[in-house]
């Protein structure tokens, strides 16, 4: 007897034809990454072949065949769509909701047992979208990393840099980072990959051109300019993937590893404090 075929970890699930060249592009390079391939559905196919079967009812029946979703549409038709489907978080496969336009990357459901926080931020790398996460223990953490770093740096230099960098700052832990931010160069850069993995940071990836419109830097770096392109790292991107917040601290450097700190817990504080005294 044949062994049975093993499903894809991951379903791409556009609701439109019109999104089905960003499924695709997001199925080759995520099928790479993932342990096995992304299978992609085609639901408005059966639609035309004059089914009976609604995209809801397809996807329904689609819905336990993968660990993971990445559905490409709005959020209330994925919610539409899953109305009755989740059981359990611990169970529940991880679903992901992408525009069409790609400006958003929105863990829906599962987002920390079944990875959909992460594969968020996977996403969001890919195309340069906005990763949107809302479970709790993320929110409750204040601060976020901006990073830059030479080539082929190794985990334990940028961890050096890291540890350096948070002892600067009274208080302030690696337990309270709620994610990394760098510029799209530095992407797919091994020790930066192995830092966040260590320690179950997520990386938000900036674009080189968005940096280059902000001019938060403290202090610009002729090497990074000429090397890269713009003034500075990891003050721009930090204060990007947190625009509410402060900068904690500014551009720090050890052994080719430079490290900012952006606050936004007191940001939070004040919106908080204006809604009882809106005076």
């Amino acid at each position: 007897m044949n062994p049975p075929v093993a499903l894809p970890e991951l379903g791409l699930w556009p609701v439109r034809a019109e999104a089905a060249p960003l499924a695709m592009y997001l199925q080759d390079r995520l099928g790479g990454q993932l342990a096995q391939s992304c299978q992609l559905y085609q639901p408005w196919l059966n639609s035309e072949a004059g089914t009976s079967q609604s995209q809801r009812q397809q996807f329904a029946l689609a819905y336990r065949r993968h660990r993971q979703w990445i559905m490409i549409g709005a959020t209330g038709i994925a919610v539409r769509f899953l109305d009755g489907l989740p059981q359990d978080k611990h169970s529940d496969p991880a679903v992901v909701v992408v525009d069409e336009a790609a400006r958003f990357a929105i863990s829906l459901l599962a987002g920390h047992e079944g990875g959909a926080n992460s594969l968020a931020y996977r996403v969001a790398q890919l195309t340069g979208a906005q990763p949107v996460v809302t479970t709790a223990t993320e929110a409750l953490k204040p601060l976020v990393l901006g990073i830059g770093c030479r080539k082929l740096a190794s985990v334990e230099q940028i961890g050096a840099a890291v540890a350096q960098a948070l002892q600067q700052c009274p208080g302030a832990t690696l337990a309270q980072v709620r994610e990394v931010a760098t510029i799209d160069l530095k992407a797919e850069e091994p020790g930066l990959l192995a830092f966040c993995a260590t320690h179950g940071l997520p990386l938000r990836v900036i674009a080189r051109e968005q940096i280059a419109q902000r001019a938060w830097v403290g202090q610009p770096s002729e090497w990074v300019r000429q090397n890269i392109g713009v003034d500075g790292v990891c003050e721009p991107a930090a204060l990007i993937a947190s625009p509410r917040g402060r900068l904690l601290l500014g551009k720090t450097a050890l052994d080719g590893v430079t490290v900012a700190i952006v606050d936004d817990g007191e940001g939070w504080r004040s919106f908080i404090e204006n809604l009882h005294d809106p005076a």
